[in-house]
């Protein structure tokens, strides 16, 4: 029932109009993925007229965030991760991000992607990104915690404990 992100392929401007157009007639949720490039802007900013909901993928700076914001992107994906890699703090992007969109009224949502470890979860929360794509390896380490192993093998050692009626 929710969004369905497909990547349109084409680098001018032309191409990815077109395959935006063609995407969107698939199904009602889908969201076309088109690149944080002069082009990608111009097709945004075309099939954003024409009710296209579009995500414009690999943004790495508050400057192309607000471009996309501008050009009417219905989402955007800051890579968080793919600037940790290069000595950037990619949660620090996000923050300005989602600051500049709130002081300006941006109805562009933010999805954190890229995303590598728990923290990043909890900081594009405490952040107040709208979305985070989260990786299944991240996923299973945001539910497991030390204490709850830890607490779950008390109580049944606990239970063996418990005298037992016959």
């Amino acid at each position: 029932d929710g969004p369905i992100s497909v990547e349109a392929i084409s680098m001018d401007a032309e191409g990815l109009i077109k395959e935006a157009r063609e995407l969107s007639k698939v199904n009602k949720n889908i969201v076309v993925k088109i690149p944080m490039t002069e082009e990608g802007l111009k097709a945004v900013k075309k099939v954003n007229q024409e009710g296209i909901h579009t995500n414009v993928t690999l943004v790495f700076s508050p400057t192309q965030a607000i471009l996309a914001a501008k050009a009417g992107a219905t989402y955007i994906s800051p890579f968080v991760g793919r600037l940790d890699d290069i000595s950037h703090i990619g949660m620090d992007i996000v923050g300005q991000i989602v600051t500049i969109y709130d002081n300006y009224d941006f109805s562009t949502e933010v999805i954190v992607a890229s995303i590598r470890n728990p923290l990043h979860v909890v900081e594009a929360a405490l952040l107040g990104a709208d979305i985070s794509t989260i990786p299944f390896n991240v996923i299973k380490q945001l539910v497991k915690h030390p204490l709850t192993d830890i607490g779950i093998e008390k109580f049944l050692s606990d239970w063996k404990k418990v005298p037992k009626k016959e």
